[in-house]
């Protein structure tokens, strides 16, 4: 007996489309679909030093996807958005990366949560959120 494994065109089209979802793939995910995706988020370069944020303030639009890309001159800070629920160290010479969308409007204060020395206490920056 011989097997025949030739699929007929339509067929095959909807095995793809009953499989991709199974595979974690929505049906509209193609390189195109992700490359705009990504392409929408914004990017924020934030840079510590002893005690301070550059820059100190920064401004995102609400609903738009945000990426911190955080780093240290010179050693370990921290980074706490506590309006947003984001926390996290900044260790010195490497990117840490934070991403959020920012969903309500309105000035939130961010600042260093690990103790860097005397002035510590004022290292902090403001995120405007505008619609």
């Amino acid at each position: 007996m011989r097997l025949n494994l030739r699929m007929h065109p339509i067929a095959g089209a909807i095995l793809v489309l009953l499989v991709m979802p199974a595979l974690g793939c929505p049906l509209a995910c193609s390189p195109a679909s992700e490359k705009a995706s990504a392409s929408s988020e914004q990017h924020v370069r934030i840079t510590a030093k002893r005690f301070e944020y550059s820059p100190a303030e920064v401004h995102l639009k609400r609903g738009v996807p945000v990426v911190f890309e955080l780093t240290s001159l010179d050693h370990v800070h921290g980074f706490a958005l506590s309006d947003f629920g984001l926390r996290s160290d900044i260790p010195p010479n490497e990117i840490t990366r934070l991403r959020f969308v920012p969903e309500r409007t309105g000035r939130f204060g961010f600042h260093c949560d690990v103790f860097c020395g005397s002035g510590h206490e004022d290292m902090s920056g403001e995120i405007v959120v505008e619609d």
